[in-house]
């Protein structure tokens, strides 16, 4: 007998699921007016699918027991990036691979989902409706909506995290989890930019610039560029750094690779000189008490306060919050769930994928492989 499936969610993880299941096996309940409302606006719009550099390296848990995620492996085995690039090639999508081997779609992110909304128009969708609750008797499930009662055989939670409020993000696969008697690891924003202290005002001042830097939180090292902004900081280093920080101080070197020599001797202006946006340059003189004068007319003390942007230290105040957090940290805990299969291990049945698990990606690509790699592991375990 076939089995009736309900998913509850619409994004990423869903729709890459109910396009791997036979026909009329499936219903999509999505809160939203549309599905894949996440991902239209994922990766300025063109949608970072995945990376060719690829691994549990590049995931981490929230949990304060787990320093490496080994869950991530069998699910990234069983769908690489590379089956996912064929997968996609096979419905007409080739992506475009840009700096640091992420994919992105060609020219817009509807391209990946026109493909979803095709192959799921072989299941029923249920949209502008809110699953309330969820709860077993014997083999079947009951799923309470704002408009009904579903019954199915299978619950697949695939409802994502907190981040994008606006975009329909709630609680719901945490209380469902919860209420199966799930353990659910402190939730964060994550892949988000940071505020700052009183110290830091003046970075406000250069909303809008952007500068290469490397940015140290512990032992993890992140690369690229920092934006500064209206609120404080933010930037693909930034984003990535902020899934490793919780509470303390950063480092920040604003001058990677900077050789201090040349500075010493030169017969030109400190904010001709080093490798950063004028406005940069300048906003730290200023703050450093240092005039914008001739480099080698540096006292050492000056030059020893300069040097000091290689070793920039400074405690955010705080992040900018779900609303614009690309990824919610934290979530149903691993230790609860068959790695290979995504089925829970308290209830037969009951199956966690993609953002809602305690599973987070670095920048890159890397929750969208997350997502779509362990939907197809639940789809081999349901077909």
């Amino acid at each position: 007998m076939n089995k009736s499936i309900v998913i509850i969610g619409g994004g990423a993880s869903a729709l890459m699921l109910a396009s791997l299941l036979p026909k009329n096996r499936v219903t999509i309940v999505e809160s939203n007016a549309k599905l894949g409302a996440k991902i239209l606006v994922s990766g300025g719009g063109k949608c970072n699918i995945t990376n060719s550099k690829m691994g549990e390296a590049y995931f981490l848990s929230n949990s304060d027991d787990k320093p490496t995620l080994s869950f991530v492996t069998d699910a990234l085995k069983i769908f690489t990036e590379k089956n996912l690039l064929q997968w996609l090639e096979r419905q007409n999508l080739v992506p475009v691979i840009r700096k640091d081997g992420q994919y992105f779609c060609q020219n817009s992110a509807k391209e990946l989902l026109d493909i979803f909304l095709k192959e799921c128009k072989r299941q029923k969708v249920l949209l502008n409706e809110n699953v309330i609750e969820v709860s077993k008797k014997d083999e079947l499930f009951f799923i309470k909506t704002n408009k009904q009662i579903l019954k199915a055989n299978i619950v697949v939670v695939a409802s994502g995290g907190l981040s994008f409020p606006k975009l329909g993000a709630s609680s719901i696969g945490y209380e469902i989890a919860k209420s199966f008697e799930h353990t659910i690891v402190n939730t964060a924003p994550g892949l988000v930019g940071f505020t700052v202290q009183k110290e830091q005002f003046f970075f406000k001042e250069l909303s809008g610039t952007s500068t290469e830097v490397e940015i140290h939180v512990d032992d993890n090292l992140c690369k690229g560029a920092l934006l500064f902004a209206h609120k404080g900081i933010s930037g693909p280093s930034v984003l990535d750094a902020s899934l490793y920080w919780k509470k303390g101080k950063v480092r920040i070197d604003f001058l990677p690779n900077f050789s201090w020599n040349n500075l010493k001797s030169s017969k030109k202006q400190i904010s001709s000189l080093l490798p950063m946006p004028k406005r940069v340059t300048k906003a730290f003189l200023i703050q450093f008490g240092i005039e914008d004068k001739v480099a080698s007319k540096l006292t050492s003390n000056e030059l020893k306060q300069l040097e000091s942007l290689n070793n920039y230290i400074f405690s955010p105040a705080g992040t900018f919050g779900y609303s614009k957090a690309e990824v919610t940290k934290g979530g149903v805990s691993t230790d609860e769930i068959d790695s290979k299969s995504m089925m829970s291990l308290k209830t037969d049945g009951l199956y966690f994928i993609g953002e809602v698990l305690d599973v987070t990606g670095r920048l890159g690509g890397y929750n969208f492989q997350w997502a779509f790699s362990s939907a197809f592991a639940c789809s081999r375990e349901i077909k």
